[in-house]
């Protein structure tokens, strides 16, 4: 089943609530933001950069890496009291806005016939 992102947003509200500490502190959710994002960036290095992971490192996925960031990002976002739907639908607006015409479409003329991406 597919969940909305305020599905996601309840389900861990209703996670964190279960605790007494609550949502970390907005610098403390930062911390653990730059964290994840570390984690994820020494993934990507194992997989797609110049840097093998040791025989002793445990097996992590990327998949694994982006979840743990979008829970961080969720309780971070929770913690402020911030739609993540309006958020996305906000920065969207402005990137169809404000880089409409900064890459080249497929259907403008000069592109590459029969490319894909």
């Amino acid at each position: 089943m597919d969940k909305s992102m305020k599905q996601m947003q309840n389900e861990v509200d209703q996670f964190i609530g279960q605790f007494k500490e609550g949502y970390f502190s907005p610098l403390a959710m930062l911390a653990r933001m730059t964290e994840e994002v570390g984690e994820l960036a020494r993934e990507v290095n194992h997989y797609y950069g110049e840097k093998p992971k040791k025989e002793t490192e445990d097996e992590k996925s990327l998949e694994q890496e982006l979840g743990d960031l979008m829970f961080v990002l969720i309780c971070f976002a929770n913690s402020l009291h911030i739609d993540l739907d309006e958020a996305f639908d906000l920065v969207m607006k402005k990137f169809q806005e404000r880089d409409q015409n900064r890459w080249t479409r497929f259907d403008e003329e000069g592109a590459l016939d029969g490319e894909d991406r």
